[in-house]
């Protein structure tokens, strides 16, 4: 099979990759397929402009199960759609006799992939999909990457509306779990989306605890 090459970028060739995207291809839509493609590709350019020496195998792992918990299999999910993710990515590497080492820092990439601020000190993969997923979602870098790059990640993998579609993805991923988007950046998609949803308050949280004081 020959390498495929987008954006100067050279997709993993291996049994792990192409397991990968067989499986993801299945599960997920376009929009989810093809929008964790960019953040591979995205993560993958930002640290070859940053320096930072990444396991591309791994990072192509950890972005493209990045979203899964957004999908109908996990309908019935309570816990974070994140965590869905990262539990499955841990999953398929161990199902193929990858180490603790390696599925804790593929499990990581996924879990803090919406959580600013802690990702970018962690491991190369953990930063990396952060930052795909930051330019590809919020525009988070992007204008650090030069045209001819972006054109051809898009071309590869294009965008078509999808900043609504990705929140409507975000919301019905989350619709059936309010109380996981506590304190992340999923209750923000639900209030917008959601009539009924009623934001849970750290503050009155603390407040209302059960101390005496």
């Amino acid at each position: 099979m020959t390498t495929q090459t987008i954006a100067g970028i050279a997709i993993p060739d291996t049994t792990l990759v192409r397991e990968v995207t067989e499986y993801i291809r299945e599960v997920e839509d376009d929009l989810l397929f093809d929008h964790s493609r960019r953040v591979f590709l995205f993560g993958a350019l930002q640290g070859r402009r940053l320096g930072i020496d990444s396991d591309l195998e791994l990072l192509y792992v950890g972005a493209m199960f990045h979203d899964i918990g957004l999908t109908t299999g996990f309908g019935d999910s309570t816990l974070r759609f994140e965590v869905d993710g990262a539990n499955e990515a841990a999953k398929f590497l161990r199902d193929r006799g990858f180490d603790d080492a390696v599925v804790r820092k593929v499990w990581l990439s996924i879990a803090l992939h919406t959580t600013p601020g802690v990702p970018e000190f962690l491991d190369p993969e953990i930063a990396l999909v952060h930052a795909g997923v930051a330019v590809d979602v919020v525009g988070v870098g992007l204008e650090d990457l030069p045209d001819e790059a972006r054109d051809a990640v898009t071309t590869a993998h294009p965008r078509p509306d999808f900043k609504r579609r990705i929140l409507r993805a975000f919301a019905d991923g989350n619709l059936h779990r309010p109380h996981s988007t506590y304190g992340t950046i999923n209750a923000d998609v639900l209030a917008h989306f959601d009539p009924d949803f009623v934001r849970e308050d750290f503050v009155e949280v603390i407040l209302n605890n059960g101390w005496p004081e």
